[in-house]
């Protein structure tokens, strides 16, 4: 096993230098904080989007300003023909990939009742299949490249998106919390068949984040009060907080990390309703 330091370009405030990432679902809310994130850690970013491509160009634009490279690439990542294309694309502009970001994600909320096939298909679409079609196409790429440990000690880092609903039960969003589950399955089995390539795979599941998406539940004072009863640390996430930490799992530092799920949740997985009911 191969014990070589990590790159000397690798330095603590570019750990990512040298290093071409790409991040779905990245001109809005986690996706473009963990995109800025990786540019500001040194890498070159691809940001996929499927709509608002003026809201993707601007992310280009920001990491441009930074001094990294960056393309804003459509694709459904539900669609094959797509997540290809923009894979194809990708290395063509950048040479290769060193990351990939499955963050790619929505709801379709409905109670199981009156949950429509349409409504299902879409959410597993996106959330599950869209990661399996990109972390496919990212191992392909990976053992193409081959391994270049003066830019990183691992083949290729995979970075899931999952969710606290991994875990916990969301009872009117089957479709979501059925996707998110599956997503820590695939991760897990995903990091057990690419471990010994040197391809780590892990994910990270956030809690409550403040995002548009779900602007309801913190834009007004008594929505925010209530949701702060399921997070002991007592304060909302912000996007900034994803990003640093796949920041983290994407760089060598946490080249010993595997098939694992961090969550970034504030404590909400502490099941905060039995603090006082032990």
């Amino acid at each position: 096993m191969s014990t070589q330091e990590p790159s000397s370009s690798a330095s603590f405030g570019q750990p990512l230098a040298g290093q071409t990432a790409l991040v779905t679902g990245a001109n809005s809310g986690i996706g473009r904080a963990v995109a800025l994130g990786l540019a500001r850690a040194g890498a070159d970013v691809v940001v996929n989007y499927v709509t608002d491509p003026e809201a993707a160009q601007a992310v280009v634009s920001e990491i441009e300003a930074g001094g990294r490279r960056a393309l804003a690439l459509h694709a459904d990542v539900s669609d094959e023909a797509d997540v290809e294309a923009m894979f194809a694309r990708a290395v063509a502009e950048f040479g290769t990939l060193h990351i990939v970001v499955c963050n790619a994600g929505l709801q379709r909320d409905a109670p199981l009742s009156s949950m429509t096939l349409a409504q299902w298909n879409t959410v597993i679409g996106v959330n599950l299949t869209g990661q399996f079609l990109c972390a496919r196409a990212a191992a392909r790429e990976f053992r193409r490249r081959g391994l270049d440990a003066s830019v990183s000690r691992a083949l290729g880092k995979i970075i899931c998106m999952s969710s606290v609903h991994q875990q916990i039960p969301w009872a009117g969003h089957a479709n979501y919390a059925a996707s998110k589950g599956g997503v820590a399955m695939l991760m897990q089995t995903l990091a057990q068949e690419l471990a010994g390539d040197r391809i780590r795979v892990n994910s990270i599941a956030p809690g409550a984040i403040r995002t548009p998406i779900n602007t309801d539940a913190w834009s007004k004072p008594e929505a925010y009060a209530a949701l702060m009863t399921l997070v002991p640390y007592g304060r909302i996430g912000e996007p900034e907080d994803i990003a640093q930490a796949a920041v983290w799992l994407a760089s060598d530092a946490a080249d010993y990390v595997t098939g694992t799920t961090l969550f970034v949740d504030g404590g909400m997985t502490l099941y905060p309703g039995f603090e006082h009911k032990g």
